[in-house]
């Protein structure tokens, strides 16, 4: 049969272009059929039709297609079957397989706090994001992001849970190190901003092109970053510098305090506004509801995302929520790109280096670690928090920031924990009122029994606080 390729090498550039356009559309065809066979093959055929355990094993050893490419195959049969109008636009070649699967896991599982009704108005934003050939897998998530956004619960998102991250790294018997791991988008960036330096393609001198693929120049990359993390050893003992970050999120929401952006969900929680569905963004009716107007802030428009508050985003992961976001700026380099009302950069800042060296060895003779009450985290694992943020205003001084583990730095961004400085200026922590009803405040956990300590100290085994590390 010979080269594919040969069968082109004759045609002119514009046929070139047609035919790549035309097969390019037959193939989409072909995915959405084989789509729905596989699926009809899930409903319809057992073990004893096809010989194997599942569709997924099936399809992956009758074809040249992968195990996980093959589930993802079975997964997007499955979920068009109950999201016709998914599998329209699929069908019709108007989305792609990547995002027809990403909307359809939106589908399966919606955000806690999106009430039924308001799925179909979702989906028809989503698939607005998804539709055509400029489509981007990024655009798309980034909708998805912003949906999840409206309707916020106080659940962390599955990209931002660090417990469930995994990291493998195992001995194989002929001597090298397999390494797998799972991480969440924050560690993911730090990594893959790590990495992009180190793993660039490098032409060689003469201008031939670097012959490493990418999986080998990503391995190049983090040999270098070991190596220089062995040569600089303080960079482990000390805790010093973390990766620069880039972090693009509007100024508004920067500023705003997650507390009141807390308290204004919750207070709209068991109102009707949130259990109004959506508007279809295609769709002509209106509506005469005296109400309308306040649905409007959150639901009416769902296809016009691009001005939806409340999501940040960093350049290798994408979508991050602004606690997360807050998160960063407290003890990391961070570049504040400042957007306006339509996404365009107003301006780009200067990196503030929030925490310096020495702030952190005055913060680890006050705290001597995590200040957090019970906590007994070093002081090289910890991180500088500011009290009131520096995106409020606040300043990058002793008096304002408290040393805290990861874990406790995230439970004080997450949660109603509050921190301040006492009189004797060191750390006091106020529980949320889930944990304390009278909120009697708690001294850190290390330092000296002065007397203010011993009368919080008291008041707190009076009310028998219990201090835990979560909400």
């Amino acid at each position: 049969m010979g080269y594919q390729g040969d069968r082109f090498r004759q045609r002119t550039t514009r046929e070139l272009l047609c035919d790549a356009v035309a097969l390019s559309a037959k193939i989409a065809v072909w995915e959405a059929q084989r789509v729905a066979v596989v699926a009809e093959v899930e409903r319809r055929c057992t073990r004893e039709d096809h010989g194997f355990a599942s569709t997924k094993g099936w399809l992956s050893s009758v074809t040249v297609v992968s195990p996980g490419a093959a589930g993802r195959i079975v997964e997007l049969g499955a979920g068009l079957a109950e999201h016709p109008a998914v599998a329209e636009a699929f069908d019709e070649g108007r989305i792609a397989f990547e995002h027809a699967l990403l909307i359809v896991r939106f589908c399966t599982k919606p955000p806690k706090g999106m009430p039924a009704e308001a799925l179909p108005g979702c989906v028809a934003a989503l698939l607005a994001a998804a539709d055509g050939p400029l489509a981007r897998t990024d655009g798309v998530r980034m909708a998805i992001a912003k949906l999840e956004a409206i309707f916020e619960t106080d659940d962390q998102p599955a990209s931002e849970d660090t417990d469930r991250n995994e990291l493998y790294v195992s001995k194989t018997l002929n001597g090298r190190v397999a390494i797998r791991g799972d991480v969440d988008a924050v560690t993911g960036e730090m990594l893959l901003t790590a990495l992009s330096k180190y793993s660039a393609p490098q032409p060689a001198a003469d201008g031939t092109r670097d012959p490493r693929t990418p999986s080998r120049r990503r391995a190049d990359g983090l040999a270098q970053l070991l190596s220089m993390l062995l040569a600089f050893g303080e960079l482990g003992v000390e805790g010093g510098e973390r990766p620069h970050l880039s972090v693009h999120v509007h100024a508004r929401d920067l500023g705003q305090d997650r507390r009141e952006e807390s308290a204004r969900r919750h207070a709209g929680a068991g109102a009707a506004p949130n259990t109004r569905p959506p508007q279809d963004p295609h769709s002509t009716d209106s509506t005469d509801d005296a109400d309308s107007t306040d649905d409007a802030d959150d639901m009416a428009d769902l296809a016009d995302l691009a001005d939806r508050r409340g999501i940040a985003w960093s350049p290798w992961m994408g979508p991050l929520t602004i606690n997360t976001a807050r998160l960063l700026g407290c003890d990391a380099q961070v570049t504040a790109i400042i957007l306006d009302e339509h996404g365009a950069p107003l301006s780009v800042g200067r990196t503030h280096r929030t925490v310096t060296r020495a702030q952190r060895t005055a913060l680890a003779a006050r705290d001597g670690g995590c200040a957090f009450p019970g906590c007994g985290a070093t002081a090289a694992w910890c991180e500088g928090h500011h009290i009131t943020h520096w995106a409020d205003g606040g300043p990058t001084d002793l008096d304002n920031l408290v040393l805290l583990c990861g874990t406790h730095h995230r439970l004080l961004h997450t949660t109603d924990w509050e921190v301040t400085i006492g009189k004797t200026r060191h750390p006091v922590f106020t529980p949320p009122a889930s944990v304390d009803p009278a909120r009697e405040p708690i001294p850190g956990s290390r330092q000296p029994m002065c007397h203010e300590r011993k009368e919080i100290r008291k008041a707190a085994r009076h009310r028998r606080v219990r201090i835990r590390s979560g909400p």
